[in-house]
């Protein structure tokens, strides 16, 4: 007696979901370089308010200031105006409207996380179709993955910039953090303030840092005398990461003071490549 075999399956339809093959491109199309490669440079500031961010930030060469924060009034620097939604400040980026300047200056970073977050709450739907009020209605963390997510966006608009042969400069508020500190107890130090959950997860803080290839906090100059803080007013701009702050530069190694609104040797040793 002969075995009675299935029927072959049918041909998917024409309408079928199945996904393509990838295409592994060809290993001729890529090329090898050698040597430093010399572009526009990504940088945040970030001090206490009052301290000479932007007037730091319009030393830098030929700058237009997206000042989002309305901190600009007394510099006599060239801004966009008009911007009052993070989906503004995204098409202005993404637009020509940075044509013709050396440097593109956001004041500020802060600010714009706040817009990120309003903007969020106005276009994002909760997974359950559950109305929205503030950041916490979409659960545990998940308004804030959102936020983050926005602001990854961001960062791809202003590297965007770079490609155009812009440098990018960022300003942010400080903000006092725990420093979580493996080899003994905890302690706290500067940091930008821009989001950061303690869990490390959706932290645009740690994404902006190291998305920046310098990260320079001005602060004052302060010694400690039978436990009071004296200073002169003095300022210095930190390149290094020191107990007490957050900082790095991938060109200059050393402090530098900021004697005044004048004072753009930072941009000396960072745009033109010295150390």
């Amino acid at each position: 007696m002969v075995k009675k075999q299935n029927p072959p399956p049918p041909p998917p339809a024409a309408n079928s979901q199945a996904q393509p093959d990838v295409v592994i491109p060809s290993g001729d199309r890529f090329g090898i370089i050698s040597g430093k490669i010399d572009r526009p440079q990504r940088i945040l500031i970030y001090g206490r308010g009052g301290i000479g961010k932007s007037t730091l930030a319009s030393l830098a060469p030929n700058p237009i200031f997206i000042d989002i924060e309305k901190g600009t009034g007394e510099l006599d620097v060239p801004r966009i105006s008009d911007i009052d939604t993070f989906a503004d400040l995204r098409g202005c980026i993404q637009s020509n409207a940075l044509d013709g300047f050396g440097s593109v200056v956001l004041d500020s970073k802060t600010k714009s996380e706040e817009m990120s977050e309003v903007h969020v709450i106005a276009n994002i739907k909760h997974e359950k179709g559950k109305p929205i009020r503030n950041i916490q209605d979409y659960g545990f963390s998940k308004g804030l993955g959102h936020i983050y997510d926005q602001m990854v966006l961001l960062l791809a608009d202003l590297d965007s910039q770079i490609r155009r042969g812009r440098n990018v400069i960022l300003i942010a508020h400080e903000c006092i953090c725990d420093a979580p500190n493996p080899y003994g107890e905890d302690y706290i130090r500067y940091e930008p303030d821009l989001q950061s959950p303690k869990s490390g997860k959706n932290s645009v803080r740690n994404r902006v840092v190291q998305w920046a290839d310098h990260v320079l906090f001005v602060g004052y100059d302060v010694s400690s005398e039978d436990g009071k803080g004296k200073g002169a007013g003095t300022r210095t701009i930190y390149t290094s990461e020191m107990p007490s702050h957050v900082a790095k530069s991938r060109r200059v190694a050393t402090a530098l003071p900021f004697t005044g609104p004048t004072d753009g040797e930072i941009w000396t040793h960072i745009l033109g490549g010295t150390t």
